[in-house]
């Protein structure tokens, strides 16, 4: 660890997650009056027994209600009022028109399988058992007492050097300027350390590797009060340099985010193009923004890259170059995305990054138009 130690709160810890362990959890029964007041269920739809027995250890531990049912159509009068619903991955029809969003929950041996059916059947997040007991843990904890929480907001290129973190850095600042309490995260360990381009590698916080052994629910207070400046804004980066960091574990990232998430009004994810990266970061994503620039094998990539995304709100940001070819509002019509701005080409911003000054770009006056349109359009956030 760095000099900035990073307190979480422990399961078994009082206030911790697993309080409550070994309540017992009902299946198919209605709430009893032995129950405490403002407890809420869970709805599961399976008819796996192996994965039913999974969650019922899970939802046993955190203290709640479980109700089981074995298809979609008997899910349908419980849907609505359950806290939160988890649909098996034995389950490939599509859910109820207009329910709520669901988790993807499966085992190890599902494999690929399980990200291609949570896009087709509109699944909000997925959870891989037993690995993700911790996170599903927690998210069923924060279901019974949902709390208001920030935008997390996704960056990812539709191809390679779409630009996507120069956007990301970009839409950080401005909404820092804006007054909005912003945290910038890097989410491609291969990609060389987003805190190169801001020129802040010296500076002192938590990077990626400080987090790997973080377990438990991470105090937002802490995160923020542990994590480096740029810019006027906090962020979290891998370390740029060439030593060889070892990646952090998926319930990692899902307990930063969800600090994130509770700490800031906005958190900026350059997420990457790998495919490990996208279910690491996009899963955990409110919205997200697509950068391709205007070419057509880069609307090729992109709409390829879309089947790889989470079924939430997604828009296109067009990189503008000259000479272009192709329109943006073409390449928003063909990838299929709602075109929510054209990112200006700024004379020597590949230069700017290599230097360090990617933020002394986002200064200019287009750059700063630019990024309050997108905030706009994409989080509700206006620069």
């Amino acid at each position: 660890m760095s000099r900035h130690e990073l307190p979480t709160h422990r399961p078994g810890s009082g206030d911790g997650l697993l309080r409550g362990a070994g309540s017992v959890t009902s299946t198919g029964v209605g709430a009893g009056p032995w129950l405490p007041d403002g407890t809420s269920e869970t709805l599961l739809v399976t008819g796996f027994e192996l994965l039913r027995g999974e969650v019922e250890r899970i939802v046993a531990a955190t203290g709640g209600q479980l109700r089981t049912v074995g298809n979609l159509r008997e899910a349908v009068p419980f849907w609505d009022t359950a806290a939160a619903v988890l649909v098996g991955s034995d389950i490939s029809e599509l859910p109820p028109r207009g329910r709520s969003p669901a988790v993807l929950v499966g085992l190890n041996e599902d494999g690929d399988r399980l990200w291609h059916l949570a896009a087709a059947i509109g699944a909000e997040r997925v959870a891989v058992l037993p690995e993700a007991a911790t996170w599903l843990a927690e998210y069923l904890s924060r279901s019974r007492t949902p709390q208001p929480g920030g935008l997390v907001l996704g960056i990812v290129g539709g191809c390679g050097g779409a630009g996507s973190s120069t956007a990301a850095v970009w839409l950080a600042h401005a909404a820092a300027r804006g007054g909005v309490r912003v945290l910038l995260v890097d989410g491609d360990p291969w990609g060389g350390g987003l805190e190169l381009a801001l020129a802040a590698e010296e500076a002192a916080g938590l990077r990626w590797p400080d987090l790997a052994d973080a377990n438990g629910t991470i105090d937002p207070r802490q995160l923020a009060d542990s994590l480096p400046l740029a810019g006027g804004f906090p962020f979290l980066s891998w370390p740029g340099n060439k030593e060889n960091h070892g990646g952090v574990d998926p319930e990692v990232v899902a307990g930063v985010l969800d600090a994130a998430r509770r700490g800031f009004e906005l958190v900026v994810v350059d997420i990457g193009r790998g495919r490990e990266t996208l279910r690491l970061f996009a899963w955990d994503c409110d919205r997200m923004i697509v950068v391709a620039p205007a070419l057509l094998r880069a609307a090729v990539a992109t709409a390829r890259l879309l089947q790889d995304l989470p079924p939430v709100e997604t828009v296109l940001v067009v990189r503008g170059r000259p000479g272009a070819v192709l329109d943006a509002e073409l390449i928003a019509e063909s990838v299929g995305l709602p075109l929510a701005g054209i990112m200006p080409d700024v004379r020597r911003a590949a230069t700017a990054t290599e230097n360090g000054r990617l933020l002394d770009t986002g200064r200019q006056r287009k750059v700063r138009r630019f990024a309050g349109m997108v905030l706009d359009f994409g989080s509700g956030h206006s620069a």
